[in-house]
């Protein structure tokens, strides 16, 4: 069985990764989206297990301990991870999933899961990101400004993504990633047993 594909998705606060993956999953219902777990407050309308698994610091950093994370790190004064099992269990199963993580965690999944597909996200202007995160009326003027002025650090990262979307229309953003999904599951070396039947021993194509 080919495993599945584990498509991570990283872009700056506000750039609209939760609308993006959501909006993804309706043209591949097959697709699954990995459920992180949080250590922040649930906002409003989050319900535990389905937007988000809502853990106290004190059960997010025995899980730590014990290794059950893919990924995780601390955001903006709370820590946020992608729970290793639900993730592993899904790819064996020859099933696709989505990671919408930010860029540590993105750094952690590349190094233990280098197959990975990495997409970094990026809003039309910085006055489109900022207009987005009022938009949510989750953010004080303290916490809109620190996830502002974290964009140019996040930007660092970019040259260690394979792709690199501007999300100007959900449209067109969930055309290319749909593209990006196809190409990736045409390449030879994720089709390498496939292909060693068809091919045969001796080279050649079989019968």
């Amino acid at each position: 069985m080919t495993r599945g594909l584990l498509l991570v998705v990283s872009g700056p606060s506000g750039v609209g990764k939760g609308t993006l993956c959501r909006a993804l999953r309706k043209r591949f219902p097959n697709l699954h989206l990995s459920v992180s777990a949080t250590t922040r407050p649930p906002r409003p309308g989050e319900k535990h297990g389905v937007d988000y698994y809502f853990l106290s610091e004190e059960e997010f950093k025995a899980r730590v301990e014990n290794n059950g994370f893919l990924e995780w790190a601390r955001v903006y004064n709370n820590y946020y991870g992608t729970p290793w099992g639900p993730v592993r269990e899904t790819l064996q199963r020859g099933e696709d999933i989505i990671l919408e993580i930010d860029m540590q965690g993105a750094e952690q999944v590349k190094r233990r899961y280098p197959e990975g597909v990495f997409i970094f996200l990026l809003p039309p202007s910085i006055e489109e990101q900022k207009r987005r995160i009022l938009k949510r009326g989750t953010e004080d003027a303290e916490s809109l400004a620190k996830r502002l002025g974290a964009v140019g650090e996040e930007l660092k990262y970019l040259p260690r993504y394979d792709y690199v979307i501007v999300n100007d229309s959900i449209a067109a953003s969930v055309d290319k990633l749909a593209a990006i999904i196809i190409a990736e599951k045409c390449r030879v070396k994720r089709n390498q047993e496939w292909l060693a039947k068809f091919i045969g021993k001796d080279g050649e194509g079989q019968e």
